[in-house]
Formats: C-alpha cells, structure tokens, sequence
C-alpha cells in the first residue's frame, strides 16, 4: 500500500499527476516481475502475481517521487471473523519480537457496520489474547498495527516506512542536470527530481586530460541518481577542444568563467532541442570562486532558460548528509578528477564584471566550438 503526498491537495489536476505516478510505478517494478497497480481513495495498491520479487518490488517503490509512506499488508475479506485471524498470523513475525503495540483502524467504507473504534477494540483484544507478552502503549508503541476498511477489501499492516515524498517524475517538466564527478551534482538532481521534473544528466568530458575511469564514475552516478529519478541515459559532451581553446586565447583568471559558461550555453541549447525547459546545477554561493554571486550572474547569462540551484543556501555538511541518503556519496569521493579540475587559473576571479569576460573571449570561435561540441554529444544509456 502506498500513501500518496502532496499530490492529494492538486484539486482538479490530481488525476493528471495521479496518471504520472502509476505510469512511473509500472515501469520502475518491470523488472521485478508482474505487479496489478490501482490507486483507489488515495491509496495506490501494488498487488503482486505468483513468482514476483516482492522485495525488489518493494524497494524501488520506496524510491519513487510522489509516494510519502508505504507498507506491505494483507488483504482480506471486509469481515471481522477474517480480518481477525489474519491480523495475528500476518503481523506473527513483527510482534512476537515486539513488547508494545497499538492499534488503529480506519473506515474508507462508511457502509461497513462497525465503527473504527470499535474494529480497534476487537482487533487488539484478538492480538492481546494471541500475544500476552506485549502491552498497549497509545502514545509510543512499538509497532502500530493498523486495519484499513476499504471499497473492495480490508487490509492489515504494521508499521509504515518513509517513501520518497515530492510529486511523480515529470509532473513538473524536464530538465537538463550539468552532473559533474562531485558531490554536490547529483544531489541537486535529486532534489530537482523530487520536486516533479523529468531529469536528463549532461556530461561534459575532457579526454585525455580526464581518465575513462572518471567517466565511468559519472556514469555510475548517473545510475544510482536512476534508482530514484528512472534515468535510463544521460548525454555526453566532449570538451577538450573548448578547454585547450580557453587555455591558449584568454587571460588565465577568466578561464573557470569562461568555461562554465561554455557548458550553460551547450547545455542550454541541448536542452531546447530536447524540450527541456531548464538546467539544473549544483552550485552553492561561496563555495568556490566561480559561485559568488556575481561569477553565477555572468555564467547563466548564456543559458537561455531558467538555471535551477536547490543547493545554493546549503552549506557542504548538509550536501553530505544528503549524498549519503541518497546513495551517491561513496562514488562521488572516488579519487577521479573531471573537467572542472583542469587548467584551473591560481588566481581566479571572484567579482567579475559581464562586459570584461565577454571581452576575453572575444578571440575564441564560440560558435564553431559549441556547434562541434554539440555534433559530438553522445546519447549513454546508464543501469540504475
């Protein structure tokens, strides 16, 4: 059973992000088998066929951006002399171990002839009896066994887990995520993705001045950023020649700059042919030099659409912490370098003025170099 969040509160367009939800869901529990997937009074139900792997099943729906809690129950006939026994043998495995408990009912089913109270009453008296070891504790139980009265069945479960929470991929448009070999990329993926857009990660790769092993590092992160967001492939964009290009005609102070603005103008232009409607970074103010606020002025200046920065007022414990939620910080810290690490000036600049770094390009092909970039962007499929 999955509880839905936010989406509930969409009024007349909850169907439309109810739609995005089951389509996602379906396709995320492909690989686990043949599931039945019905959302019903708010509740999504994910009943599984003979052979399915329920674990798996119930792993990446854990995953998925629109669900705020789920739980695995038993379904069974809306009668008490079922529910009953069905509560003691399903919940057997949690509360033999327990020593408290509670429990709770609530009746979607307003024709059901007992009230929620009194379906509680019975339902603990019935687990007491089987279970004289453990007490009832209303205000901090161990486990909370709750019976749900629904339209077609009742169902019986324990306590519930945490989901993803946010709205389904997608419900919000698409994105392109500037995904970098660090720490703080792929969380601002996440973030992004939580909040309903379709995330497409772009690479920018500099070979030989970046290893292979560094782009099999992004993709790895792209992958587990997949268990999360359903990436299936990201774009991979080289760059040397706009690097070496950067290094030999403009001044060295202005090359992060002008670089990164490089990668938004790119980035920006894949993104309009890919009908995304904004890039996402993981930039946080003052974090480097090319992230004060006047750096990040001049960089998305060249992005033609929106530039998304979820991280901008966080601090780097706080990106860590979340990395580690989210899987991606053990692969983050490999020891690889990537493109943002190379020709970097010993005295970069920190205020600087938009007219000024236009003028230090000004001697670079910057059409001939972005459109031999884009020619070479390669489409990767990643495993999540």
């Amino acid at each position: 059973m999955l509880k839905l969040g936010e989406l509930v509160l969409k009024g007349l367009n909850r169907g439309r992000f109810e739609e995005r939800l089951i389509r996602d869901l379906k396709r995320r529990l492909t690989p686990f088998g043949a599931f039945h997937v019905a959302s019903r009074q708010s509740v999504v139900t994910v009943t599984p066929e003979d052979g399915s792997d329920t674990d798996g099943a119930y792993g990446a729906c854990a995953r998925v951006f629109g669900v705020m809690a789920l739980t695995r129950a038993a379904a069974v006939p809306k009668d008490m002399n079922a529910i009953l026994p069905a509560a003691i043998e399903y919940l057997r495995p949690t509360l033999s171990r327990a020593r408290s408990f509670k429990v709770e009912a609530r009746r979607a089913d307003k024709s059901f002839p007992l009230s929620s109270p009194d379906v509680a009453r019975q339902t603990g008296g019935a687990l007491h009896e089987a279970y004289p070891h453990l007490t009832v504790d209303v205000h901090g139980p161990e486990v909370l066994v709750t019976v749900e009265i629904r339209d077609t069945e009742a169902y019986i479960h324990g306590n519930p887990r945490s989901g993803a929470g946010g709205l389904p991929s997608g419900s919000g448009g698409r994105a392109l995520l500037l995904l970098s070999g660090g720490i703080d990329s792929p969380v601002a993926g996440h973030m992004m993705a939580k909040r309903g857009l379709e995330i497409i990660p772009v690479h920018f790769y500099s070979y030989p001045y970046t290893s292979p092993e560094a782009l099999d590092k992004v993709k790895k992160l792209a992958g587990l950023l997949g268990l999360w967001t359903g990436v299936s492939a990201m774009r991979i964009v080289p760059f040397t020649a706009v690097q070496e290009a950067i290094r030999r005609q403009c001044p060295e102070d202005y090359a992060t700059l002008i670089m990164r603005r490089f990668m938004t103008d790119i980035a920006g232009r894949l993104a309009g042919r890919m009908k995304a409607g904004a890039l996402v970074t993981g930039e946080s103010l003052g974090q480097v030099a090319s992230q004060t606020m006047e750096a990040l002025a001049v960089t998305e200046q060249t992005a033609g659409r929106p530039v998304l920065r979820p991280l901008i007022g966080m601090d780097k414990e706080e990106i860590v912490v979340l990395a580690r939620k989210i899987g991606t910080f053990e692969t983050s810290i490999l020891p690889y370098e990537d493109c943002c690490t190379v020709f970097t000036p010993r005295h970069p600049r920190t205020k600087p003025r938009l007219e000024a770094v236009i003028g230090a390009e000004r001697g670079l092909d910057r059409e001939g170099l972005i459109a031999a970039a884009i020619a070479g962007a390669e489409r990767v499929n990643v495993e999540s």
